[in-house]
């Protein structure tokens, strides 16, 4: 388990292992590549980051995954991998999130993105994502870095 402070200097913990703080979490991100590259959707407050949202009433966390990157970047999910689930322990609120690993098969042009511009895809992410002021909060802290070890480790090695 991992322990550190997110963006907001909230506790943030952090685990690969299945469902460490919640059988049931209210919501998700996906970490999604597609034709070999990083998709990410470009949020309209905050900026780039991988699609994730809230878990809708009467849907599990699998679908929610799915339904958000369809809706944020137009993204059909050939393969959804769990990775783990974080705890965000804020001043007002606790938020548990579960973290997926997601192969795109196609993208779709929709309309409507929701809240979102769309679809953004990235060959590499820059490596000074910490400080790029174009980037999401939610990809400023070591939820990602370990996130993407292990991707890399078990999902793109295989090569």
């Amino acid at each position: 388990m991992y322990r550190f402070k997110d963006f907001y200097h909230n506790e943030v913990q952090l685990s690969f292992e299945h469902n460490p703080f919640s059988a049931e979490p209210k919501h998700v991100w996906v970490i999604c590549r597609y034709k070999g590259q990083w998709l990410l959707t470009e949020h309209e407050d905050r900026g780039y980051e991988f699609p994730g949202g809230k878990v809708e009433e009467l849907e599990t966390a699998d679908e929610a995954a799915e339904r958000e990157v369809m809706e944020e970047t137009g993204g059909k999910i050939a393969e959804l991998k769990y990775l783990g689930q974080y705890k965000v322990l804020g001043k007002e609120k606790t938020i548990v999130k579960n973290i997926y690993f997601a192969e795109i098969s196609q993208l779709e042009e929709k309309d409507d993105y929701l809240e979102t511009k769309g679809p953004v895809l990235f060959k590499e992410l820059p490596a000074n994502i910490f400080q790029n002021r174009k980037f999401s909060f939610i990809m400023k802290d070591q939820v990602l870095k370990h996130s993407l070890q292990k991707v890399e480790t078990n999902y793109l090695a295989r090569d």
